[in-house]
């Protein structure tokens, strides 16, 4: 499974670094034993302890019953996507209120039909509007539906409901991480809040470093103008008094048509693969090797991200042999200041143009 936080997830410890007591401690590990835990089982130890301190915590039963909901919704949905690891899969976000007949809704319709047939599956918010647009476009079979339980409007799209990929949840941020967590790439739509909220929300872990580079494509009716008005407070407001950097605006793309938004998106992915954190050492995955022209033109062009030494190109790092399926994989290696990951969008978008 790729790390969504880019490998940051894969450097915390796997064993406990502490103990509740020692007899129980004992009886946690035989317990795992028993059930047959044979995947990490240091990690469902520590899970089971977590629950035993927030006994001894005391906590409220609505904190409980809030982390018991949350843990059972991010294990199902877990369950649910494992079966697919081996499809990458775009989410498609937009408003539930877009009827049939607005242009807008023909386009996602089309976007995710054309990423289906370039073997993507498309996760949406299983919802009607631009989202039962894209369920339509892909296909139950290709597709996702993450359903937010609401008093109001939400209901599964008739394409996804009743589908085994349908999953609900009771809470947004559940939802929004596992959003997160199982996409390579963003495509947004006109919407209201939830769609600024799930745009701002993965370009702010894009620009702290929580969460991988991926591609985000922002699509229109034709001749539509959301985007531009849209890219207009950013720069007029954002921009100008200094809460976002020149940099951040590589983390999305305003696209003219669904042909060029699909082109985005698999070109990022053309050299590129993956890429995770080995300590302070980013490892960059590619497809094939770069020539030694294109690998001093990176050098050149992106020092003022390398904190020490230059990029190098080389293989996997022997902290990555948890991922089997990639060892083989010809990498780049760096030691970057963790500042300004915008211009990491650069260098992969560099990277891929001189392959």
């Amino acid at each position: 499974m790729e790390d969504f936080t880019a490998g940051a997830t894969h450097d915390q410890p796997a064993r406990r670094q502490s103990a509740i007591d020692p007899p129980f401690d004992v009886r946690v590990r035989q317990l795992v034993a028993d059930w047959g835990a044979e995947k990490s089982p240091e990690l469902i130890e520590d899970l089971i302890v977590t629950a035993l301190k927030m006994a001894r915590d005391k906590m409220g039963t609505g904190d409980l019953k809030l982390m018991n909901r949350s843990l059972k919704e991010m294990r199902y949905a877990a369950k649910v996507f494992s079966a697919y690891r081996s499809f990458r899969k775009v989410c498609v976000f937009g408003s539930a209120r877009t009827p049939p007949s607005e242009a807008q809704y023909k386009v996602a319709e089309e976007f995710a039909r054309e990423m289906v047939a370039q073997n993507y599956m498309v996760i949406t918010g299983g919802g009607d509007g631009i989202m039962g647009a894209a369920q339509k476009g892909a296909g139950r079979e290709h597709g996702f539906g993450l359903n937010i339980r609401l008093p109001f409007e939400q209901r599964a799209n008739p394409i996804i409901e009743g589908d085994p990929k349908l999953i609900n949840f009771n809470y947004f941020f559940t939802r929004k991480l596992n959003f997160v967590k199982e996409t390579h790439a963003f495509a947004l739509f006109p919407g209201g809040f939830g769609t600024m909220d799930e745009g701002f929300e993965v370009l702010t872990l894009m620009q702290t470093g929580k969460a991988r580079i991926i591609p985000v494509v922002l699509l229109d009716r034709p001749g539509g103008t959301y985007w531009e008005t849209w890219m207009k407070f950013l720069t007029d407001h954002l921009f100008k008094f200094g809460y976002i950097g020149p940099e951040d605006f590589h983390f999305f793309k305003i696209m003219p048509d669904v042909t060029e938004a699909v082109r985005e998106i698999l070109h990022f992915y053309s050299v590129y693969q993956s890429s995770r954190w080995v300590g302070e050492q980013l490892v960059i995955r590619m497809s094939k090797k770069l020539s030694s022209g294109a690998l001093a033109k990176l050098n050149q062009d992106f020092s003022d991200i390398v904190r020490s030494g230059e990029i190098v190109q080389g293989t996997a790092l022997r902290q990555e042999k948890n991922e089997p399926e990639i060892w083989d994989l010809p990498r780049l290696i760096l030691t970057p200041h963790r500042r300004s990951f915008g211009r990491f969008r650069q260098l992969i978008d560099a990277m891929n143009a001189a392959a």
